[in-house]
């Protein structure tokens, strides 16, 4: 199957790269257009009904009319002075309330409006919340429905902000904004400059790094082309996907995919490329389009296996209880199915079309090449193997000391930077407790469906009301049916602090058991009630996906590498990578920058994006190896060979996506900033320290015995231990009857 696909396409260059480049520029015009219909921004919609929280949501928006698309805002107005509001001050600010309420907010029209953007032009509700007790500043409630990730509602968001400011100013008033939208989109307006930074300088090391490894300016820029198409073909299809199947993805699926298309499908182009030099070497009087079909067959096996490594290591995420984890895993699994598939077609086809046109200008293609850094580090992992390795053990597993004590951050307090918005809410918990902006609500109903009366609800919220942490308690709501009530609570813990998720998962709701009245079912809503359940599904998630996904990939790199010992050997390499990688996390934003924890959802996207990528150059140093290892040759020597061939290539493509990874980490959100450090660190242990030193470390120890019970080669044919081999550095199988190289590498090694 795989040879057949880089057959056609070899033979069929520029019919397939006409077909790719029309199906990329359709499928990513339309997924942009539509990505924003596909997306949801709120963590509680994927929790399930079954959560305590979820079942809080449903009443809110089937009782009192809640939408899952709103988007408060605490509007905070006092004298720009700073003397306490007087009565004519708050009667100002309460006429002017009513007057932004009757207002409609119309959506700025981009200089570049993309197609299909929706309007979010509305009339907002506005209305007089509580004055602070030492009359410093009114808060006034707001409330924008939306989507609050796509840029046309933060257009429109940030309209009704300028009007708001200026009419309070006219009145010489101040205003501040806060809610989750005010600080994200504060934060979005104050990380631009950094962010568009952060894109130019890793797409200049893209471009940087293949000129100074293939020295073309071609061998630059064509396989950043090739992915950019192909990876607009695949983020349209997985909105495509979503929105025919009714998905709702998470706000960060489309960033994070970007991302990781980029940088595989760089990878993959990158090992490609190697090997297409390294055999046009070898044969210069062979046509270019028959050495692209070889080649990519031959490479297209070890690619299609780290594919299939994430493509598995994500579907497990099916399994999970929480939504936004259940759908991350198909959206990953389509997009990295999608450039598996351009791996197979598209990149062979521009190999056989461009030819030795690809190393422009460089001539390195004429001359032979001389002995590098990655030969001599290829001898030495042949004559050292067991130092290296226990250096490597000992450096991951100092790093890992930083998982002792790990914590786990469900929320955003403590992390990110400090905008507008925050300092507004800062402001606003010095006179009044810090969850008033983000109350907590009790629902409840009447287990028989009957209407319920207020009266009977004063002890509930009087029990409530001495619960330590709970600042202040409103009367209770009926709904307009009668069949639903709400309590307000205002936590004097920030609504996002772990402190407030431990007082609502604790004490709160154990006090909401003990004095509901009989006869009526209570649900505790909000933030930490969110943050709170989310723990409990997430702990769930991880002692059933981590496993599943280990075995899975287990089981592929069985398949691939046709042995028992050497896929244990790779898992436990990886297992290794991954808890240096959490462990440094930890070192870094728990300990040293005094971080509530490590963001919650860090563990298992860590663990499967690290420990399926990590196996994808795993994969690809260990099918060098077992291919080596099926010449007559001594196994330290095989090992050496498949270093000096496959290092340059896995350090290069592990620096790619670490730099690809790297940009996510000055993004303004704490937790993309700590997926972006780890994922990049991560990435770069396990291209330079896992594939490049541990891994052909222990091949070099454990010799031929590694691929038990299959022994790859002939041991008739093999020749005795000491014996000196020629090492040609830039033939790895000469054709039969050819001369040897003039020059050839020798190295001494002992066969095991």
């Amino acid at each position: 199957m795989i040879r057949a696909l880089t057959g056609f396409s070899t033979r069929n260059p520029w019919k397939v790269i006409t077909a790719w480049i029309l199906l990329g520029i359709s499928l990513a015009v339309l997924g942009q257009a539509l990505m924003f219909r596909v997306t949801q921004t709120g963590t509680g919609d994927f929790l399930p009904r079954s959560y305590d929280s979820a079942a809080a949501m449903k009443i809110a928006q089937d009782q009192f009319g809640a939408k899952s698309d709103a988007n408060p805002v605490t509007v905070l107005v006092a004298r720009a002075d700073g003397k306490p509001l007087s009565a004519d001050d708050q009667r100002r600010i309460d006429a002017e309330a009513q007057k932004l309420g009757r207002q409609r907010v119309t959506m700025p029209k981009p200089a570049d409006p993309a197609p299909l953007q929706r309007d979010y032009s509305q009339v907002p509700q506005v209305a007089p919340a509580m004055v602070a007790p030492d009359r410093s500043f009114e808060l006034l409630a707001a409330d924008l429905t939306g989507n609050s990730a796509d840029p046309g509602f933060q257009s429109t968001f940030r309209a009704f902000r300028d009007s708001t400011r200026a009419a309070f100013a006219a009145a010489d008033l101040r205003t501040g904004f806060t809610g989750p939208v005010a600080d994200q989109v504060d934060a979005a307006d104050d990380s631009k400059t950094l962010t568009a930074i952060a894109s130019g300088c890793m797409l200049g090391l893209i471009v940087l790094l293949h000129v100074l490894v293939f020295r073309s300016l071609m061998a630059a820029l064509v396989p950043l082309l090739s992915v950019v198409v192909i990876g607009g073909a695949a983020s349209g299809a997985v909105v495509v996907g979503a929105l025919l199947t009714g998905i709702r993805l998470s706000e960060s699926v489309p960033s994070l995919i970007s991302v990781v298309l980029l940088g595989i499908g760089i990878d993959y182009f990158l090992f490609l490329m190697f090997r297409f030099r390294e055999q046009l070497r070898a044969d210069p009087r062979q046509h270019h389009r028959v050495v692209a079909a070889e080649v990519s067959a031959r490479v297209g096996t070890a690619v299609t296996s780290a594919a299939l490594t994430i493509v598995a290591a994500f579907a497990t995420l099916g399994l999970a209880s929480f939504g936004q984890f259940r759908v991350l895993g198909p959206a990953v699994a389509v997009s990295v199915l999608v450039m598996l598939l351009a791996s197979l077609t598209f990149m062979p086809a521009v190999l056989a079309a461009a030819g030795r046109k690809l190393y422009w200008p460089s001539r390195s293609l004429d001359r032979e090449p001389r002995e590098g850094r990655a030969a001599r580090f290829g001898a030495l992992v042949a004559r050292r193997p067991l130092v290296l390795a226990l250096a490597c053990v000992a450096l991951l597993g100092t790093l890992a000391t930083g998982l002792v004590g790990i914590r786990m951050d469900y929320g955003q307090g403590g992390g990110g930077a400090r905008t507008a918005a925050r300092n507004t809410a800062a402001e606003i918990s010095r006179a009044l407790p810090a969850g008033v902006s983000d109350p907590t609500s009790v629902y409840l109903t009447a287990k028989d469906g009957a209407t319920l009366a207020a009266g009977p609800l004063a002890g509930l919220a009087h029990e409530l009301a001495r619960v330590q942490g709970v600042g202040q308690v409103s009367e209770p709501v009926l709904s307009q049916s009668g069949k639903a009530a709400r309590i307000d609570l205002f936590l004097t813990a920030d609504s996002q602090s772990s402190q407030a998720r431990e007082l609502v998962s604790g004490p709160l709701r154990a006090a909401v058991a003990k004095a509901t009245p009989a006869g009526l079912a209570a649900h505790v809503g909000g933030t930490p009630a969110i943050l709170a359940d989310v723990s409990a599904a997430v702990d769930h998630d991880l002692e059933l996906v981590f496993p599943v996904a280990a075995l899975l990939i287990a089981l592929i790199l069985f398949v691939l590498l046709r042995s028992l010992l050497a896929p244990v050997i790779l898992m436990i390499s990886v297992g290794l990578g991954f808890a240096a990688t959490l462990g440094s996390a930890a070192l870094l934003f728990q300990h040293a920058m005094h971080r509530p924890g490590v963001d919650f959802t860090l563990p298992l996207v860590l663990f499967l994006f690290v420990v399926a990528l990590g196996t994808d150059y795993n994969i690809l140093i260990s099918d060098r190896i077992r291919e080596e290892m099926e010449q007559p040759v001594p196994a330290r020597t095989a090992v050496a060979r498949a270093v000096r061939h496959t290092a340059p290539a896995i350090a290069t493509a592990g620096v790619v996506l670490a730099g690809s990874f790297a940009t996510l980490a000055v993004t303004p959100s704490s937790s993309t900033q700590q997926v972006g450090f780890a994922m990049a660190l991560g990435i770069l242990l396990s291209a330079f320290l896992l594939s490049i030193v541990l891994v052909p470390s222990l091949a070099a120890l454990l010799g031929r015995s590694l691929w038990w019970p299959v022994r790859s080669g002939r041991s008739a044919t093999r020749p005795p231990a000491h014996e000196q081999v020629p090492y040609r550095p830039y033939a790895a199988h000469p054709a039969p009857g050819a001369n040897p190289d003039p020059d050839p590498y020798w190295i001494t090694t002992t066969d095991h």
